[in-house]
């Protein structure tokens, strides 16, 4: 006797755009099974019976049977098939109970201080100028490794990183930002945030003291959170990093974090004396200095400040860095340079950590490095980068109607404007975000207490028009004579 066919079954089956008649016909019975329409133990028609029903070839029903019979919906004897018995959920998760499950407790760490953009928006902090990066260049570059690849290129390489890439790292960074370094030293990364988690993964424990600067990037705060260290903010002055003796005695650092080059975001530069101090201490209490040189190609005036860590032998600094502001941020790729001692003692762990991934984007970017094309490109963006900030400075006073003591330096990509404590930061730049601009509230890059208010402003991707209609707007928004 021919088992009866559901009903659920004999629905008709329409031609439409992007799926099959099979594709189909296999998700509605998926589907009846995983919504209890068709029940365990249901024994199904069989490809004969089934297929003139719907109208369709025996093969296609074939087909649907196998795949599903293959998952484990179905299972077939001599018999027949039958729905196999799932342990299907009594009751069904809604999105309100899956949000109400625990997570780790280390989440409630992490706060979400304003709107986020897309990262196109003028004043937004850290982009660089997207327009004018020379594209045919690099995919000129990009074709040429293409058309040259290698079938052995696509597979896993080198987990510290392509190693003509790191060769030639190592010698820029010994030319240009007077590090010590050779290619055994230097690890590829994605970008310098995981750089960062990887600093914490293997240079620390939870519980250890992991400090800051304050204000400082949100990033590296992040980082260390997320290892279970505890952060301590140390205030910054204008040298720089500025911990005192307390600091040292009551909580005895693992890992210290800092911008020593250009401070982020106030543009402080560490003095050559508190450098020096910070190292001595370090080695003293065995910690290990993160020096982030985020936009240390990016300075204006006179020469570029060098590197903490090639100030002394056997430092004990991590020195990180990335192209992300040089060249472009989905590029993700960025680096660590690690103390001679700790490359065999880490590298297990790093081999077990890394794939050696975006073979060819290395394999690019050693190429437009050789090629010249990476020098030409930062010194247009100097000249162009000292331009607008000068504009922005200009504009900004222009908009007050009066002298404004803003931070940030001479280097970089940002400047700060420092406003009244009456003023809200974080309300600005909500205001500012719904006109189309994104700079970020200082306030928001404190741990502990909002010490200050300002607008962290960016101009690396913002036109000379851009600039001047922001200053508008927020001339605007803080009822400025001008």
């Amino acid at each position: 006797m021919k088992p009866e066919i559901p009903d659920l079954l004999l629905a008709p089956l329409i031609p439409a755009a992007g799926t099959t008649l099979q594709q189909q016909l296999y998700r509605r019975i998926k589907q009846g099974i995983l919504q209890g329409q068709l029940a365990a133990g249901t024994m199904l028609p069989s490809t004969r019976q089934l297929a003139p029903e719907l109208k369709v070839s025996r093969n296609t029903v074939l087909n649907v049977w196998t795949q599903l019979q293959a998952e484990g919906y179905l299972m077939s004897d001599r018999q027949g098939s039958r729905i196999s018995p799932l342990a299907l959920p009594a009751v069904q998760t809604d999105d309100d109970t899956l949000a109400s499950w625990p997570l780790a407790k280390r989440i409630d760490l992490f706060h979400h201080s304003r709107e986020m953009d897309s990262g196109a928006l003028p004043l937004r902090p850290g982009i660089p100028a997207l327009t004018h990066f020379p594209l045919a260049a690099w995919r000129r570059t990009l074709n040429q490794i293409l058309s040259h690849t290698p079938p052995q290129l696509l597979g896993y390489g080198d987990p510290f990183g392509d190693p003509e890439l790191r060769d030639v790292l190592a010698q820029q960074l010994r030319l240009t930002r007077g590090v010590r370094c050779d290619a055994g030293q230097i690890v590829i990364t994605e970008g310098v945030q995981q750089a960062l988690t990887l600093c914490v993964a293997l240079l620390s424990n939870p519980g250890d003291h992991g400090w800051i600067e304050e204000p400082g990037y949100r990033g590296a705060k992040a980082a260390l959170q997320a290892g279970e260290l505890n952060v301590v903010p140390i205030p910054i002055d204008q040298q720089g990093l500025a911990p005192e003796p307390i600091h040292w005695e009551r909580t005895p650092p693992r890992l210290i974090y800092t911008t020593p080059t250009h401070q982020y975001p106030t543009g402080a530069v560490m003095s050559a004396a508190r450098r020096l101090a910070l190292i001595a201490a370090a080695q003293q209490h065995q910690a290990w200095i993160i020096e982030d040189d985020y936009d240390g190609d990016f300075h204006y005036h006179g020469e570029p400040v060098m590197a903490m860590q090639g100030m002394t032998d056997n430092a004990p600094v991590i020195y990180l860095g990335s192209f992300s502001k040089t060249l472009f941020p989905a590029l993700r790729i960025g680096f660590m340079v690690l103390p001679a001692p700790l490359v065999s003692r880490l590298r297990p762990a790093l081999h077990q950590l890394l794939r050696g991934g975006n073979r060819l984007e290395q394999q690019a970017l050693t190429h437009f490095i050789l090629s010249g094309d990476y020098r030409r490109h930062l010194g247009k963006m100097r000249r162009l980068y000292r331009q607008r900030q000068a504009w922005l400075r200009t504009e900004l006073q222009r908009a007050a109607g009066q002298s404004i003591p803003l931070l940030g330096g001479n280097s970089g990509m940002h400047l700060v404007l420092p406003l009244d404590p009456h003023r809200d930061d974080v309300a600005i730049t909500r205001k500012l975000l719904q006109a189309g601009y994104a700079p970020m509230a200082l306030s928001t890059f404190y741990l502990q207490e909002r010490v200050q208010q300002g607008l962290v402003i960016g101009y690396g991707n913002c036109s000379d028009t851009q600039i001047t209609a922001a200053t508008r707007q927020l001339s605007r928004l803080l009822s400025w004579p001008g």
